[in-house]
């Protein structure tokens, strides 16, 4: 996935806030796995903070918080809440089907706004953006990942 067509469809669908250039990391030919690594990107620095390899434990985690969801979010904005956002590429795509929708998510993105739930951005197979409500807690994804320091 290229990041402009991510940032592009994530800025139209979602108003959230304009990543202009910043850039999810490319991976070095260390990184190139079955499955592309985990990142966290940093709203306010404007670019990716983190870079860390995809094992099983982010897997787990990323499908139980698909498994949760309860339906459809309202539209994010830009209210400066929002202080990270996590993508997690699934080593199997994972199939989706809630409220009328039915997709197969190869990634999610876990938006964490101040004040409010977390939410899940995921794109069905024509690249236009979900975003979900879900109920599983992300303490366990948010400790392992380090940031923000616990």
């Amino acid at each position: 996935m290229k990041l402009q067509k991510w940032i592009a469809a994530l800025c139209a669908a979602c108003s959230l806030f304009i990543f202009a250039s910043t850039g999810f990391a490319q991976e070095t030919a260390k990184e190139q796995q079955t499955v592309g690594p985990v990142q966290v990107f940093d709203v306010k620095a404007g670019k990716v903070v983190l870079t860390v390899p995809n094992d099983k434990d982010y897997q787990k985690l990323a499908n139980s918080w698909l498994g949760s969801i309860t339906g459809l979010a309202p539209q994010l904005t830009n209210d400066n809440t929002c202080t990270y956002v996590y993508r997690v590429p699934l080593a199997k795509p994972y199939k989706l089907s809630t409220n009328n929708i039915s997709l197969n998510a190869t990634e999610v993105f876990l938006f964490v706004c101040g004040g409010k739930a977390p939410q899940l951005l995921v794109f069905d197979e024509q690249r236009r953006p979900l975003l979900l409500l879900f109920t599983a807690d992300i303490a366990a994804f948010i400790k392992k990942v380090g940031i923000p320091a616990t």
